[in-house]
This record gives structure tokens, C-alpha cells and sequence, in this order.
């Protein structure tokens, strides 16, 4: 159980609040009234639990202290009067304890020295112990998460008057009111932000009250979109319109587990982990429902459902490339951001800009209403062209921003993007043997490289005779450009297009060979096999955003890497013969799910899994 230390003099006037505040938000209260006395009562707490020192004289809202004390995210946190750490950071409290006045020999103070061994930042009370450790912390390298409180209220009034002054203002405010606008992104496409957010808040706060999880809501969600999958698969109208109302339901819950977690802060690293794959499984498990469906009425889509897979895959990572390679890049400018800016500084166009790139609300809202108004194939038709253009509008914004911005990228972001690449053993032999070569190649070299033998794969498989050896050769090609194009750091303008274009050339290779085969259940098992390698590609990008980097080489060497994939396929198509070739791609994509699966779910519900921080408001 938490602990929180209360110090510091007592609160002139009236009894104050702040012990049951703590209480109800799961802490145990213990009185110190000296720093020696938090340092004695830290030493006595397991290392593991989260410690917390609160002046007594604070005054604020209840959700002050619970954004600054109870979040899971961060290893320190604070507001003014009010500090916490994690086991993490339990540390670097000691040694700011230890080293202020009375817990630790007196020495002589350098100007600017407050006598703790720290500088005391500009408008600091060294009298409030927390605000005094929050700035040791500082100088330690531990910095405290200073929490957005917009109107929330966080005061240590030393008087009467302050005190007057402090309680009107924490009176003003409509906490709850506050609460649940702060459990809503504050960057969201249109649909949701308008059709969505505006009761769904309110059910997370239902739920809430009712002591249901973020988790549990995420898996409703994923049942609901399950169960909306298989309306769809019934190919009749009745259950197209069911499948649409439930996928619509889905995305409430999709919503509202975010929302339970910022308005309840419970946040978890299975959490993370739920949240960041479901999306991508309920999805694709509805287009596969309506493949399902429509074949039950003699229409194959299936072709149109993988297609509508790959492309939405390859979307993501582009995005996820562009954000690794540029999130920490210096003099990171560039006049088309410039314009963008200017462009979000007039209302109506951000909408505008946000709705174009298709993103999920509108997405889902736009598959739910086809399918309940049309068919199978109409609805992918235009999934497939409304994702396209986004693509393109997009990728095409991000090309030229990159072009026009002078920014040096660091080596952080090209171990990024070359854990994003998913290289195998035949492309990193490859890229060793051409790496003196790579090196006086142009900047734009890897990008056209990887395109090249990207494009040259997937159309050679696309336009070749069945059985024909030719797209065995050009996957063969397509090992060497892919060790090619990352024999260098990939630290060049447009480099990071060299992930997308990677899964673009496996997933295109696999669609094109299941089409062009006329196998039967060649097409749903190709769907298999992308799905799997697809979570495999996603489970990656997550690790990445956790902090702790890509899966294991061993298991991204047992998979195979993309060019290797893509080579076995080729070599599947061009030596089994009908049934032979859906067999093999079939037992590929549970194989390759067993070995993704295993050791995704081992990471991320171990321990040691980072929890990933809230998303940013981009929609996905």
C-alpha cells in the first residue's frame, strides 16, 4: 500500500481535508514533522512501494493530488506542496533527504546554494519540503512529472488570507466537470470528438464508479467487434445491419477505455499492450467477416479484405517510421511544418485535415454504414479508395516535409527505424558485405533501393504465369536491395520510408501470389499469414514507444525477417502445386503466430514490460 508522509507546519484555520483526500486515494497517512522523520519512515517502507510527501498546509482539488500522486506512468511526480516517486526514483529521494538541513552535516553554501547540495530553482519555498525535494530531484536527473492542471488548483497558502484566497479558488472550480473533459484526448478526429466523446465520457465514468477496469472495457470492445465480425459472416442483411450498429458499439467501448483510464489514471502495461493490439484485431477480424459473408452469397472479396489489410498496415507504418525518425531530431524545421501550423490556426481546417486521413473514428463509421446500407464488395471498394487517398495525401505531406527540413537525426532514431525494418539473416549478411560500398552511395540511396526491389517483387508476383520461377528470382532480388538499402545507418531525409516500403513488398508479394494462384483457400490463408506477421510488425512498433526496443534478434531471426518471407512464399508458390500451396501457407501463419504470440504475451505481461504513455491525440 502507498504511503504518504504529512509534513511541514499545521494548517492555520479550519481542519483541512487533505488526510481523507489521501485515504480515499488508497494512500496511508503517516505524520512527519521533519525531514529526518520522512527519512526515517522511508527507510522502514518496502522499496517497492510508492512513497509520497505532502505539505500539510496544501490546499487544491482532490484531482490535483491524484493526477500529481497516483499515476502509474511516471517514476517522480509533483505539484506545488506535493511530491511522490516510484521505486525507480526511491533512490534519488534518499539522497535528497539525506542531504537537506538537519538530516546530514551543515556545510558552508556557495552562492545560489540553498546548504542541500542542490540550487534552488528561481521561486522555490525551501520551506515546503516537497517543493525543496522536487528540485533535489531535479539536480539528481530524476525531474518530477509536473501534471497540466489548467484550472485545478495546487496552493500552499503560509497565511490566513492566502488560505481565503486559495479555498475560494478550489471552489470555483467544477472538479468533476474538469475530470471528465480531461478524460478526452485533446486531439481526436472529428466523428469522435462530435459523435463520440460527448456521452462516452460519462459511460467511462459509469464504469468507473462501478470499479470496472480499463482492461475490462477492452475486452468488451473486442468481444462486441468479434461478435460484429460474425453478423457480417452470415451474409445476410439483417446481420449486416447488426454487424454495422455493433461495430459502431465497439468503437464506444474503444473510446471509453481510454477515457476510464485517463479519468481514473489506471494505467497498466497489460493495458498498454491490450489497447495497442485489439484495435488492429478487431478490425481486420471484421474484414474477414465480411469476406466470410460475402462468400456465403457467392461473391469473393477476399482479395479486397487482404488488400484493405495491407494498405491500412502500411499506413501505420508510415506513420510510426516518421514519428521514430524525427521525434528527436535537431533543428527539426522546415517550412511545410511552418505551413501546417498556420493552416491549424484557422478552426475549420483542422477539422477538415483530421477528417481526410481516414482515421478511425471515421473509418469504422464509414465500414459500419456500408455494410449495413450495401454490400461486402462495395464497402471494401471504397475503404480501399478513401484509405488510398488518405495514404497519399499524407505520405506525400511527410515526404516534403521531410525534404524541406534540416534536421540531424540521431542514432536513436536509426536504431529505430532499423528495428522497424524487420531484417532477417539474409538481408543482415547482405548488408555486411555491402556496407563499404552503402557508404558512398547517395542519401536518397536506401529509400530507392528498398522501393525498387519492393516494387519489383510484387509486381513481378502480381503479373507472372502461376507456378512460374520468375517471382522466386525477383524475391531473390529482393534480399539483396533489402540488405542493401539498410547496409547504413538509416539516418537520411527520406529513410524512413524504408520500413513501409519493406512491408509493402512482403505483404504485396503474398496478396499477389494468393490472387494470381486461383488455389482454393489460398486467399483466406494468406490473410492468416499477414495478419500474423502484421502483429509481429505492430508488436515491435509498441516495444519501440515503450522504451525497451525491438523483440529479441534470436526471435526476429526464427521468423525469417521480411525478405526472407517473402523468398519462401515465392518458392511455396512455384513448387506446390493447388492445395499444396494453401497448406503451406496455412501451417507458415501458425507457425509464425505461435512464435509472436509467445513471446509478445511473455513480455508484456511480465513485469519488466514498460507502460507505454497515453497516446498524443493522433489518430489512428
Amino acid at each position: 500500500m502507498p504511503t504518504a508522509f504529512l509534513t511541514g507546519p499545521p494548517a492555520a484555520g479550519s481542519p483541512s481535508p487533505l488526510a481523507d483526500d489521501l485515504r480515499a486515494l488508497g494512500f496511508q497517512v503517516v505524520e512527519a514533522d521533519a525531514p529526518a522523520a520522512v527519512a526515517e519512515g522511508l527507510a522502514r517502507i518496502p522499496a517497492a512501494e510508492r512513497v509520497a510527501v505532502v505539505d500539510r498546509r496544501f490546499l487544491g482539488h482532490r484531482h490535483t493530488l491524484r493526477l500529481a500522486l497516483t499515476d502509474p506512468r511516471f517514476d517522480a511526480a509533483a505539484v506545488s506542496g506535493a511530491l511522490t516517486v516510484q521505486a525507480a526514483a526511491r533512490p534519488a529521494l534518499a539522497r535528497a533527504l539525506a542531504a537537506l538541513p538537519g538530516t546530514a552535516p551543515a556545510r558552508s553554501a556557495a552562492p545560489g546554494d540553498n546548504g542541500t547540495g542542490t540550487v534552488t530553482a528561481p521561486g522555490t519555498r525551501t520551506d515546503v519540503l516537497p517543493d525543496a525535494l522536487a528540485t533535489a530531484l531535479d539536480a539528481e536527473g530524476e525531474p518530477p512529472h509536473r501534471p497540466e492542471l489548467g484550472v485545478l488548483v495546487a496552493a500552499v497558502p503560509t497565511d490566513a488570507a492566502g488560505r481565503t484566497a486559495a479555498t475560494e479558488a478550489v471552489a470555483a472550480v467544477d472538479e468533476e466537470s474538469v475530470r471528465l473533459r480531461s478524460a478526452v484526448k485533446s486531439r481526436d478526429g472529428f466523428f469522435t470528438t462530435h459523435f463520440i466523446s460527448p456521452y462516452s465520457r460519462y459511460l467511462a465514468r459509469w464504469c468507473a464508479r462501478r470499479g470496472l477496469t480499463p482492461n475490462q472495457v477492452t475486452t468488451a470492445s473486442l468481444l462486441v467487434a468479434l461478435i460484429a465480425a460474425g453478423c457480417a459472416a452470415t451474409g445476410t442483411r439483417p446481420g449486416y445491419v447488426a454487424a454495422g450498429v455493433l461495430l459502431l458499439a465497439s468503437f464506444v467501448l474503444d473510446c471509453t477505455d481510454g477515457q476510464l483510464a485517463r479519468y481514473s489514471l489506471q494505467y497498466s502495461t497489460l493495458g498498454a499492450w491490450l489497447d495497442a493490439t485489439f484495435d488492429r484485431a478487431k478490425e481486420y477480424a471484421y474484414y474477414a467477416g465480411l469476406a466470410l459473408g460475402a462468400a456465403r452469397g457467392g461473391d469473393d472479396v477476399w482479395a479486397l479484405a487482404l488488400g484493405a489489410m495491407v494498405l491500412q498496415t502500411c499506413r501505420h507504418v508510415v506513420d510510426f517510421s516518421f514519428n521514430e525518425a524525427n521525434h528527436d531530431a535537431t533543428a527539426n524545421t522546415s517550412p511545410t511544418a511552418a505551413l501546417s501550423g498556420r493552416l491549424d490556426s484557422v478552426g475549420w481546417t483542422v477539422w477538415v485535415r483530421r477528417m481526410i486521413v481516414l482515421p478511425i473514428g471515421e473509418r469504422w463509421a464509414l465500414i459500419a454504414v456500408l455494410t449495413a446500407a450495401t454490400t461486402p464488395r462495395i464497402t471494401l471498394t471504397v475503404l480501399l479508395i478513401g484509405c488510398g487517398l488518405a495514404a497519399c495525401y499524407t505520405t506525400a505531406g511527410r515526404v516534403l516535409r521531410s525534404l524541406t527540413r534540416k534536421a540531424r537525426r540521431t542514432d536513436r532514431a536509426a536504431q529505430a527505424l532499423a528495428d522497424l525494418a524487420d531484417s532477417g539473416p539474409l538481408a543482415e549478411a547482405v548488408a555486411a558485405a555491402l556496407r563499404p560500398v552503402a557508404r558512398r552511395m547517395p542519401s536518397f540511396a536506401p529509400p530507392a533501393v528498398a522501393l525498387l526491389g519492393a516494387g519489383a517483387v510484387t509486381a513481378t508476383a502480381a503479373l507472372s504465369p502461376w507456378g512460374s520461377w520468375w517471382p522466386v528470382l525477383a524475391a531473390a532480388v529482393y534480399v539483396f536491395t533489402s540488405g542493401f538499402a539498410v547496409a547504413r545507418p538509416l539516418k537520411g531525409a527520406l529513410d524512413w520510408l524504408v520500413p513501409p516500403f519493406f512491408r509493402a513488398g512482403e505483404y504485396g508479394t503474398v496478396l499477389a501470389l494468393a490472387a494470381v494462384s486461383g488455389v482454393n483457400g489460398a486467399l483466406p490463408a494468406a490473410f492468416g499469414l499477414v495478419a500474423a506477421v502484421a502483429y509481429h510488425h505492430y508488436d515491435t512498433v509498441y516495444r519501440i514507444r515503450g522504451g525497451t526496443g525491438a523483440p529479441p534478434r534470436a526471435l526476429v531471426r526464427a521468423a525469417g525477417g521480411h525478405e526472407g518471407r517473402a523468398l519462401l512464399v515465392a518458392l511455396a508458390a512455384a513448387l506446390a502445386h493447388h492445395s499444396g500451396f494453401t497448406v503451406t501457407l496455412t501451417v507458415l501463419a501458425a507457425a509464425l503466430a505461435l512464435l509472436v504470440l509467445t513471446e509478445s504475451v511473455r513480455f508484456w505481461v511480465s513485469s519488466g514490460a514498460p507502460a507505454v504513455h497515453d497516446e498524443s491525440g493522433e489518430p489512428a
